[in-house]
């Protein structure tokens, strides 16, 4: 019966302690961090400058490639 009341005290303090952590965390909106490293792989390459003439392998164009 000891052993039933000490489970139960840990697990309300690992309940209580799971809360405060997670209403610290919503204050501080760390959620948001996690969606934006979630996204970082979606995001494109920097635009390469078209204007560049000293690329020539894209001036040409992509039936000039073999």
């Amino acid at each position: 019966m000891e052993v039933l009341i000490l489970q139960v005290f840990v697990s309300l303090c690992l309940v209580l302690g799971s809360i405060i952590l997670f209403s610290h965390s919503a204050k501080q909106k760390d959620h948001q961090h996690a969606n934006r490293l979630a996204l970082l792989p979606l995001e494109g390459d920097t635009p390469r400058d078209r204007t560049n003439p000293s690329d020539s392998s894209e001036a040409k164009g992509p039936e000039s490639r073999s």
